[in-house]
């Protein structure tokens, strides 16, 4: 597509209602090992990703398992797609068994050139709100790229950490977070698909997941904070059932970075504000 075209996608719409189910909550907890927010509770920190799924039929979804291209999101001429990383703000909690709603915009789309060929970067801003009130505010980058070697490692040496978490991965974790988010794409659950046709060694974990268990620790390591911001990107993936840790460390007041990876360097960088 042109730049004329594309810039036709800047400013589309989708809003998505859901009741943030104590059923789905359940199978959310017991997917990563916590206990279940009851009713009128808050909803512990990017929970809200496993809500708001458009029910896509299996007729429409595409090659990769995700929703066919072309209705909200652009085209993007079949490359692969990856959601990158993001930023959030967060006003108010979400409460467990109520009505929430879901607004969300495509605030800019750019196509660009890297060492991997043409990749199409596109912003997504989802606005939730619950009882009137907007309670979290979420910049989503998803980058659509050529079919090319996925990065085996960043390089960067793992940081030590005033905290740290030991993940294990297993093909079960992560068919059971693609279940609880309504998410199909293949590299997660496909063992053929993701190894044959994508090129990665085994299973990848899912991006959202990490930054949830990264924030988790954070918030694990320190129980008094009341979050603000949180900003996170993808370094490069991680494949399961290999071990990695989520860390971090607090850089100032009011301000921590974290991180994931293993023994082959950085997957995911993180920030944290907090008060």
């Amino acid at each position: 597509m042109d730049e004329t075209e594309l810039s036709a996608w800047v400013g589309r719409t989708e809003t998505v209602h859901d009741q943030l189910s104590l059923n789905l909550l359940e199978r959310i907890a017991a997917t990563l090992g916590e206990p279940a927010p009851k009713h009128g509770e808050p909803l512990p920190p990017l929970w809200q990703w496993c809500f708001f799924q458009p029910a896509i039929a299996e007729s429409g979804l595409g090659g990769d398992g995700h929703p066919a291209r072309g209705g909200f999101l652009p085209p993007a001429n079949d490359r692969n797609r990856m959601w990158a990383g993001g930023r959030l703000e967060f006003f108010a909690a979400l409460k467990a068994g109520g009505d929430a709603t879901r607004i969300s915009t495509i605030i800019h789309i750019e196509e660009k050139v890297g060492k991997t060929g043409t990749l199409l970067f596109v912003t997504i801003r989802h606005d939730y709100q619950q009882d009137g009130q907007l309670a979290i505010r979420e910049e989503q980058d998803i980058v659509y790229r050529e079919p090319s070697p996925p990065k085996p490692g960043s390089g960067e040496a793992l940081p030590t950490g005033a905290w740290q978490e030991h993940v294990t991965p297993s093909p079960t974790l992560l068919f059971r977070y693609s279940a609880v988010t309504f998410n199909g794409h293949r590299i997660h659950y496909d063992w053929p698909y993701v190894t044959g046709t994508e090129g990665y060694p085994g299973l990848v974990v899912h991006g959202p997941l990490i930054a949830t268990l990264s924030l988790r620790a954070f918030c694990r390591a320190n129980p008094e904070a009341r979050l603000q911001r949180f900003a996170y990107r993808g370094v490069r993936p991680l494949i399961a059932p290999e071990p990695f840790e989520v860390a971090g460390r607090v850089l100032e007041t009011g301000r921590a970075e974290l991180w994931a990876g293993n023994a082959a360097g950085i997957a995911q960088k993180a920030e944290v504000v907090f008060d």
